[in-house]
Order: structure tokens, then sequence, then C-alpha cells
């Protein structure tokens, strides 16, 4: 990414992947390589998630199994958050428990109650290899743990339980559930 530039300016919008693709549901590889292909990738991310109109985008929902997240996100205050992560760790996620309506770019058209922390803590690096502390509270708080679970193969739904998940494999699909390597 380029220094004072509009992030995705100079990306390509890539193919999304979708639930039923196992890619969605391994562990993704560390980066080693911060250089140009980097670089690129990240500028891609935005791209696809700006054109998809998301808040939040990792690299294995476009076929890249690599540690790398975006993010154009507000908080609970409507405070914007726009940045990228690559090797993110999560190393809090604390304060109240808070259910609420989650979606995911790789389960278009769906949403479910989901339980995640109203304050998170990611580090990793950026692009050129700095270290990087982002911290979130309200819905950026569950925007880095949503896309922080990708990086670790898991997907929101994941999370669910009981009516909540039974729910959403209805609506998704058996079939697709079943493909995507997720519990049933």
């Amino acid at each position: 990414m380029r220094h004072g530039s509009i992030p995705g300016a100079h990306g390509r919008v890539r193919p999304l992947t979708l639930l039923g693709d196992p890619i969605l549901h391994q562990p993704c590889d560390e980066v080693t390589a911060f250089g140009p292909e980097l670089a690129a990738l990240v500028e891609d991310l935005f791209a696809t998630m700006y054109a998809a109109r998301g808040v939040g985008l990792a690299a294995n929902q476009v076929g890249e199994p690599l540690r790398v997240f975006v993010y154009d996100c507000p908080d609970d205050d409507d405070v914007r958050h726009l940045g990228h992560v690559v090797n993110p760790r999560l190393v809090e996620a604390d304060g109240v428990a808070v259910r609420g309506p989650e979606g995911c770019l790789s389960l278009p058209g769906l949403e479910a109650g989901t339980e995640r922390y109203d304050h998170a803590v990611v580090e990793g690096r950026t692009v050129a290899g700095e270290p990087v502390t982002v911290h979130g509270t309200g819905f950026f708080a569950r925007c880095l743990q949503h896309e922080t679970d990708h990086l670790e193969g898991r997907v929101y739904a994941d999370r669910l339980a009981g009516l909540r998940r039974r729910r959403l494999i209805r609506r998704i699909g058996r079939a697709s559930w079943h493909r995507a390597g997720t519990p049933g």
C-alpha cells in the first residue's frame, strides 16, 4: 500500500470464497515475506471488501491462506477504524459478552446473533513489517474477533449453538453446511 493513497485504490476486486470451500476451515499460514506481493494482497483485500460493502476481510476469504486481514469499521461511537494487520494475534478479548447480529461476506445474506466481547486487542505487523497493536471496542471489537477467527479457520456460524445454529443451518442448507466441514 502506497503511503498516502486510498486503501484499495490500486487493488483488484477478487472473487469471495464462500462457505463450502475448505480454505475457510483451515488455519492460515504465517506471512514470512514482507514485500510487493504482500502489499498487492492488502490492496486487493481493501478493493474486494469495499466492492462487497463489508467492514473487514481476511485473506482466506479471497482464497489466500495467509494471516492477513483488513478493516474499515466503526465502533459504537461511530469512530472510523481503518487499517490492516499481518500475522495478527488476538491478545485480549474481554469486557462484557454481548450477543449481537453478525454477518459475513463468505455467508452472503445471512446473519445470526453471535456472542462476542465488547473489547479486543490484536497485535501483529503492518505490510512493511512494523509492529502494530489495534484496540477495539463495541462493533469494532466484534470485527477484530471475527477476522482473527477467520485466520484460525473459523466462521461466526461455528460459534452458534442451539436454536440459532439450527436456524442458520436451515437457511444455509444442510448440504452446504456439511460440505464446509462444519460439524452439524
